[in-house]
């Protein structure tokens, strides 16, 4: 099966500090991929580097297995932070990409509120973003970015600044979404449930630079609930990326006493 993204051989360095070393990394059409790793590891240099911010200074990046240069465009961006533009209304925030891409204001706007049913915000179409909860604020973050045209989508910590509940329920619609629209999807989190419930695989980041991540295939079947929290393999797996998250740690503070 063609690669829909891989990395082969990335290097990458800010100055004389090491990012990448030789980073190989090879994602299929339709994979949900989970990237978990310590802060300051390199996790957003990563997403910089496939949404063409950043270019690798050897080896390359390929999109459907075709080097691509100039990645900009190419891939939809969910970060932390909803990024709305308070001024616009749910509908004028979504359809940005769209009239970016030369569609007109009108038929932008059309084509979202047909879209806006399956994300739960018909009713709030012409509320302003100080009008809606966290949670909503993330579907319109999340339907701005599918717009963009792009069926590879970047989530960076798309969930972080939520309450607990809501960050669940965000989890499952986030889950409903990935298999309606069959995207491909790259999520940076920093929490081992979220990373272990909504992947195909968890890519676990280590070392100074990062040269060898960890790949752990979750195997379990899909649909998934919050409850799969609870089941043995779960709880095998997270136990199994806390220990290498925290021997990374461990190397990480004993390089700094030296």
């Amino acid at each position: 099966m063609l690669d829909k993204l891989a990395f082969a051989g990335v290097r990458f360095s800010y100055g004389d500090q090491p990012i990448l070393h030789d980073f190989d990394l090879r994602v299929g059409k339709g994979e949900f991929i989970s990237l978990i790793g310590p802060s300051g590891i390199g996790k957003s240099t990563l997403f910089q580097l496939v949404a063409g911010l950043l270019q690798p200074q050897a080896g390359s990046i390929t999109i459907n297995g075709t080097l691509m240069e100039n990645r900009l465009g190419m891939v939809g961006y969910m970060p932390q932070r909803d990024a709305l533009l308070p001024w616009r209304t749910v509908v004028e925030n979504a359809a940005l990409p769209l009239e970016i891409k030369g569609v007109s204001k009108k038929e932008a706007q059309e084509r979202v509120r047909g879209e806006l049913p399956r994300y739960g915000l018909s009713e709030w179409a012409d509320a302003y973003p100080t009008e809606l909860s966290g949670g909503m604020r993330q579907r319109v973050s999340f339907l701005r970015a599918l717009l963009s045209g792009t069926d590879i989508m970047l989530l960076d910590e798309p969930f972080s600044s939520l309450d607990g509940i809501t960050r669940m329920e965000m989890q499952e619609w986030l889950m409903e979404m990935w298999q309606e629209t069959g995207s491909t999807m790259l999520m940076i989190t920093h929490d081992i449930d979220e990373a272990i419930l909504l992947a195909d695989r968890v890519i676990v980041l280590t070392g100074k630079p990062i040269e060898k991540p960890v790949e752990l295939q979750v195997n379990m079947e899909r649909p998934r609930t919050t409850g799969y929290r609870n089941r043995a393999e779960f709880l095998s797996l997270r136990e199994e990326i806390w220990e290498l998250l925290r021997q990374n740690v461990g190397k990480q503070s004993i390089g700094r006493e030296v």
